[in-house]
C-alpha cells in the first residue's frame, strides 16, 4: 500500500513539475514579447516626436525667420557697441564693417539651409579681416565679432538650417570638460528642467503651461528657462510666444533616454 502511494505521489509530482516548467517557459516567452513590444513602442514614439519637432521647426523657419534675423542684427548692434574698444580712431569704420558682415551672415536664417562651405568661407573672411587689423587690441573687437557670428551659427543649428559635418569639426575630437558640463549635463541635471524638456518633446508650451507643469513661478521659472535657452536646448518662437525644443534638445533627450535603457535593461 505504501509503495503504491509513493508511486502515485511520484507520478503526480512529475506531472506538476512538468506543468510548472511549461508555465515558466510561457512566462519567459511572454516577457520577451512584452519587451519587444516596449522597444517597438518606444521607437514609434521617438519617430513621432522627431516628426513633430521637424514640423515645428519647419513652421518656425517659415513664419518667424524674419524675426530671428532681426533679433540677431539687434544683438550684434548691442554686442559691438558694448564690447568694441572705445578709444580707437578706427572704431566707427570697423563698427560699420562688422555690422555689414554680421547682417549678411544673419540673412542665411531666412534661406532655410546653409552649407558647411558657406560657414567656413565666413570664418576665413574673419581671419582675413583680422590679418589687416593694425593694432594688438584689435583682438578685443574681433573676439566679439567671432562670438556674435558663432551665436548665429548655433541658432542655425538649433533650427536645423545648418548641419555641421564630421569633417569640419573645429578643435580636438574630444569635447572640453567644461563645455560638456555647461552645455549638456548641467541643463538636464535638474528635475524641473528635465520636466520642461520632456513636455516639449510632445508639444509646444506657453510660459503658463510650463509654470503649471513645474509648479514654479516668475523669476524662479525664468531662471530655469534661461538655462535651457542659453544652452540651445529650447527656443521661444518670438517674444511672449510658445517654447519649443530644438534639434539639439531632442537629440540630448534621446541620448539620455537610450543611456538610461542601456544602464537599466528590462
Amino acid at each position: 500500500m505504501t509503495l503504491m502511494l509513493m508511486r502515485v505521489y511520484c507520478r503526480t509530482g512529475v506531472r506538476f513539475m512538468g506543468a510548472a516548467f511549461g508555465t515558466m517557459n510561457e512566462i519567459r516567452e511572454l516577457k520577451t514579447e512584452i519587451s519587444g513590444l516596449r522597444t517597438d513602442l518606444k521607437r514609434f514614439i521617438e519617430r513621432a516626436n522627431q516628426q513633430h519637432i521637424d514640423t515645428v521647426l519647419s513652421d518656425l523657419k517659415k513664419n518667424y525667420a524674419g524675426l530671428f534675423t532681426g533679433h540677431q542684427v539687434e544683438t550684434a548692434k548691442a554686442g559691438l557697441s558694448d564690447h568694441m574698444v572705445h578709444d580707437c580712431k578706427m572704431r566707427e569704420k570697423c563698427y560699420e564693417l562688422f555690422m555689414n558682415f554680421l547682417q549678411n551672415t544673419s540673412q542665411h536664417i531666412k534661406d532655410g539651409r546653409v552649407s558647411d562651405e558657406i560657414i567656413q568661407s565666413y570664418r576665413e573672411q574673419m581671419k582675413a579681416m583680422r590679418s589687416k587689423g593694425p593694432f594688438d587690441r584689435c583682438d578685443t573687437c574681433f573676439t566679439e565679432v567671432h562670438r556674435l557670428f558663432e551665436k548665429q551659427v548655433d541658432l542655425m543649428q538649433s533650427l536645423g538650417i545648418y548641419q555641421k559635418s564630421a569633417g569640419n569639426v573645429d578643435g580636438p575630437s574630444e569635447p572640453a570638460d567644461d563645455a560638456v558640463v555647461r552645455d549638456v549635463l548641467e541643463p538636464v541635471a535638474n528635475i524641473q528642467r528635465f520636466q520642461i524638456l520632456k513636455s516639449l518633446l510632445v508639444q509646444t508650451r506657453t510660459f503658463s503651461d510650463i509654470s503649471q507643469l513645474t509648479g514654479l513661478r516668475g523669476g524662479n521659472l525664468l531662471f530655469h528657462i534661461r538655462k535651457l535657452t542659453d544652452s540651445g536646448l529650447i527656443l521661444q518662437r518670438h517674444e511672449r510666444g510658445d517654447y519649443i525644443i530644438t534639434d539639439k534638445g531632442y537629440k540630448t533627450m534621446t541620448a539620455v533616454s537610450q543611456l538610461f535603457r542601456d544602464l537599466n535593461p528590462v
